[in-house]
């Protein structure tokens, strides 16, 4: 199973991005997606996630800004975050509950610059 990020770059403070992220390979069946990141000299946390049956869960610091979604049967989950802040600088890692397992992906650089 293969997780690949695409969408990250160099953005100016207040504006917008779209990451995506599509799962490849053998899969029978996949439980949740989601976004992680880690900032420089941080520790990876969970930014958002979004269950097969469409729940989403949020981290206080993207709560309002941001946007989870996922079209399952693409296997791919997307995450918008607008306003985005100097301190939202961080690698961005896909994830997913594929299988009964965990996968990443090897993450997409987002720099924010104020």
């Amino acid at each position: 199973v293969r997780l690949v990020e695409s969408g990250g770059g160099l953005v100016q403070a207040g504006g917008s991005l779209r990451l995506s992220c599509t799962a490849s390979g053998s899969i029978n069946r996949i439980d949740l997606m989601g976004w992680h990141r880690q900032g420089p000299g941080k520790q990876r946390e969970l930014v958002a996630t979004i269950g097969s049956g469409g729940a989403a869960n949020y981290a206080d610091f993207v709560k309002g800004r941001s946007t989870i979604s996922a079209d399952y049967d693409k296997r791919t989950v997307y995450l918008q975050i607008d306003s985005l802040k100097p301190e939202d600088t961080a690698v961005y890692f896909c994830a997913a509950f594929v299988n009964f397992n965990d996968y990443w992906g090897q993450g997409t650089q987002v720099t924010v610059s104020s």
